[in-house]
C-alpha cells in the first residue's frame, strides 16, 4: 500500500526537471536594446555596423554588446536612459533608411534558446508602452463604397448609351436621374446585371429615376471585410514602425485593441495608426479657369475644385484614374533628375492598365496626385465633447504627361519626411474605414517596473505566509505541501514560457490566487487523513483513504473553476484574459503537484513501512 512503481517516480522527476529547465530563462532578465533593420526589412550591411559603432563612440555611448545576425543589428545597453540617448543619436545619423525599434532583449543563454526555452512575454502594464482602443466607423465604410459606385455608374451608363442628368447621394442610397423616362427599364436591367450586390428600385413618384442601395447581406459583409482589412493594415503599419511584440486584435464587432510595448511617443503612434491616407490620380481640367471657378462658384459638372499645397485653386476631373487600393508597393527615394525626395509607386495589373491607357491618350496634358486623408476633430457642443470627422483632400503634385507609363512611376514635390511617411502609409495599405481612438493609455517604463516589483512582492509575501501557516499546522505533511507548492509555481512559469503567454498585472494576481487554491487541495487531503485516523484507521490506510476519497471533491472544485476561467477568456478583454490564462494553467499545475506530487513524496517517506503515527 502507498507505493508508486519506479517508472511513475521517474516520470514525475522528469516533469519537474523539465519544468525547472524551461522556467530558467525568466531568471536572466532583459537588456534595454535597439533593434536596427533596413527599410522594408532590407539587410543591414557590415559597413553600416561599423558606422553604428563609430556614432556610439563619437557620442561616448558604451553599449553592453552589439550583435549582428540575419541582417539585423541588436545594440544592448545596461539601462533605459542610455538606450533612449543612443536611439536619438543613431536616428539622426542613420536617417529614414533604417528602422530603429526600442526593445527589451533577453539575456537567456544560447544553449537554452537552442532547446526552445524562452522567457514569457511581459504585458503592457509591466513593460511600459501605449494602449489604444480604436473604433472603426462602419458608416464611413459604406459611404466610401457608395462613392466608388458613383464613379462606376457614370461609366456604366455611358457604355449602355443611357443619358442621365445626375447621380447623387441621398442618405444610404444613390439616386440616378435619367434624361429620358423611357430608358429607366433598360438602365435598371443593365445595372442589376452589372451590380448584383446593389438593390435597384424604381420609385413610383419619379418615372425618370432609379434608387440603388447595398443589400443588408452585402452591408454586413462589407463591415466584416472593413474590420479585417483594418486589422491587416494596422499590423503592416506597426511592422513598418519596427515595434517589438505588438498586440493587435479585434474586440467586439467594430473595435480594435492595439498595444505597443516600449513605445512612448504617443503622438507619432497616433499619427501612423489613425491616418487613413490614400492617393487619387486625376486629370487636370485644362479647359476651364480654376481661379474664376473658385471666385464665382460655377464649376463644370465633370470637374471638382481642389487646392494645391500652396493654396491655389485647381480643377480636376471627377473621374479617378487610379486609387490607392491599386498600389502594390511604395518606397521613398530621390528623383534621378532633380535630386529631390520622391515616392516610387508600383501599381497592380488593373491600375497599370488604366494608367497606361490614360497616359497614352492624354500626352501633353496634366495629371494631379491628390492626397486624401480622413481626420477627426474634437469640438465642444452644448457642453459635450463631440468627434467631427472631415476629409482633407490636397493636391500634392501636378505634372505634365510627357510619356506613356503604367506600372512604375514617381511622385515628386514632397519634403523628405513627407515622402517617407507617405511611402510608409501607402506601403502598409489604406484603412478600409476611418478609425477613432476612443481610449488611450500610456504606461511608462518606470511604472511598469514598479508594477513588477509590487506584484513580485505580493506573490512572495503570499507564498511565504502560506508556507509558514501550512508548515506549522500540518508539520511534515505541511513541509511536503510547501515543496509541492514551490514546484507548482515553477511548472506554471514553465508552461507560460513554453506557450509564450503574456504575463500581465492581473496574471500575477492569478498566480497568487493559484498558490492559495493549490494549498486548498492539500488541506482537503490532509483533513481527510486526520479524520480517518480519528476513526481508528491505520496510518497507511488513512493515507490511502485521504487521497482516494478527497480526489473527487478536488476535481469537482477545480473543474468548475476552469469552466469559469474559460468563460472569462472567451468573453473578457486583454487584462481579464491574462488572468484567465494564468488561473487555468495554475489549476492544471496544482492538480499535478497537489495530488500526484505530494502523493509521491508521502509514499517515499511513509510507504512500504510499518508506521505507528503520522506527523500531521
Amino acid at each position: 500500500m502507498n507505493r508508486y512503481s519506479w517508472w511513475k517516480n521517474a516520470l514525475i522527476l522528469l516533469v519537474l526537471l523539465t519544468a525547472c529547465l524551461y522556467a530558467l530563462p525568466n531568471l536572466f532578465g532583459e537588456d534595454p536594446s535597439i533593434q536596427i533593420t533596413g527599410a522594408r526589412n532590407a539587410p543591414v550591411s557590415a559597413e553600416t555596423v561599423q558606422r553604428i559603432q563609430q556614432v556610439l563612440t563619437d557620442n561616448q555611448i558604451s553599449p553592453r554588446r552589439i550583435e549582428f545576425q540575419d541582417g539585423r543589428v541588436l545594440v544592448r545597453y545596461l539601462d533605459a536612459e542610455t538606450q533612449l540617448l543612443a536611439r536619438q543619436k543613431l536616428g539622426e545619423a542613420l536617417g529614414g533608411d533604417y528602422v530603429l525599434a526600442l526593445n527589451l532583449a533577453s539575456r537567456t543563454p544560447a544553449w537554452l534558446l537552442a532547446i526552445g526555452a524562452r522567457p514569457m512575454n511581459l504585458g503592457l502594464d509591466l513593460r511600459g508602452g501605449v494602449h489604444f482602443l480604436l473604433e472603426v466607423d462602419m458608416k464611413a465604410a459604406i459611404n466610401q463604397r457608395l462613392e466608388r459606385y458613383e464613379a462606376d455608374l457614370r461609366r456604366g451608363l455611358r457604355e449602355i448609351d443611357v443619358r442621365y442628368v445626375s447621380i447623387e447621394r441621398r442618405g444610404d442610397a444613390l439616386a440616378v436621374t435619367l434624361r429620358e423616362a423611357a430608358d429607366r427599364s433598360k438602365a435598371a436591367d443593365a445595372l442589376r446585371k452589372a451590380y448584383p450586390e446593389l438593390a435597384v428600385s424604381t420609385p413610383p413618384e419619379r418615372v425618370d429615376s432609379l434608387m440603388l442601395r447595398l443589400t443588408e447581406a452585402d452591408q454586413e459583409q462589407l463591415r466584416s471585410a472593413a474590420l479585417q482589412q483594418n486589422l491587416n493594415t494596422l499590423r503592416n503599419r506597426i511592422n513598418e514602425l519596427g515595434v517589438a511584440e505588438p498586440l493587435i486584435q479585434q474586440q467586439g464587432k467594430d473595435r480594435i485593441v492595439v498595444q505597443l510595448p516600449g513605445v512612448q511617443d504617443t503622438a507619432r503612434a497616433k499619427e501612423i495608426l489613425g491616418a487613413t491616407a490614400t492617393l487619387d490620380f486625376r486629370l487636370v481640367d485644362m479647359d476651364a479657369d480654376a481661379a474664376q471657378a473658385a471666385r464665382t462658384g460655377q464649376i463644370p459638372a465633370s470637374s471638382k475644385l481642389y487646392k494645391t499645397r500652396d493654396g491655389y485653386p485647381i480643377l480636376l476631373k471627377r473621374e479617378v484614374i487610379v486609387t490607392g487600393d491599386q498600389l502594390v508597393s511604395a518606397s521613398s527615394g530621390f528623383d534621378g533628375q532633380s535630386g529631390g525626395p520622391s515616392v516610387n509607386v508600383t501599381l497592380d495589373s488593373r491600375g497599370a492598365a488604366r494608367m497606361g491607357d490614360t497616359t497614352r491618350t492624354n500626352l501633353g496634358r496634366q495629371m494631379a496626385v491628390v492626397f486624401v486623408e480622413n481626420r477627426t476633430d474634437l469640438r465642444i457642443e452644448n457642453g459635450q465633447t463631440v468627434r467631427v470627422r472631415r476629409t482633407v483632400e490636397e493636391v500634392v503634385s501636378v505634372a505634365t504627361i510627357q510619356g506613356i507609363f503604367s506600372k512604375n512611376f514617381q511622385i515628386t514635390g514632397l519634403a523628405q519626411q513627407e515622402a517617407r511617411d507617405l511611402a510608409l502609409l501607402l506601403r502598409a495599405g489604406a484603412l478600409a474605414a476611418p478609425v477613432d481612438i476612443v481610449e488611450e493609455r500610456t504606461v511608462g517604463p518606470s511604472l511598469g517596473q514598479q508594477n513588477i516589483e509590487q506584484g513580485w512582492d505580493a506573490a512572495v509575501l503570499g507564498f511565504l505566509l502560506v508556507v509558514v501557516v501550512v508548515g506549522v499546522y500540518y508539520k511534515v505533511f505541511g513541509l511536503i505541501a510547501n515543496l509541492a507548492l514551490l514546484f507548482n509555481v515553477i511548472i506554471l512559469v514553465a508552461l507560460m514560457s513554453v506557450l509564450q503567454a503574456t504575463l500581465t498585472l492581473p496574471g500575477i494576481a492569478g498566480i497568487v490566487l493559484t498558490v492559495g487554491m493549490a494549498v486548498d487541495a492539500n488541506v482537503l487531503i490532509f483533513e481527510r487523513i486526520r479524520e480517518e485516523l480519528r476513526n481508528g484507521s491505520t496510518p497507511q490506510a488513512a493515507i490511502y483513504a485521504g487521497y482516494e476519497k478527497a480526489f473527487a471533491t478536488i476535481a469537482d472544485s477545480n473543474i468548475t473553476t476552469i469552466i469559469a476561467a474559460a468563460l472569462l477568456f472567451g468573453l473578457g478583454s486583454g487584462p481579464v484574459r491574462g488572468f484567465a490564462v494564468t488561473l487555468s494553467l495554475g489549476i492544471m499545475a496544482s492538480m499535478f503537484t497537489a495530488i500526484t506530487g505530494t502523493r509521491a513524496l508521502v509514499n517515499l517517506i511513509y510507504g512500504n513501512r510499518r508506521v505507528t503515527r503520522l506527523s500531521i
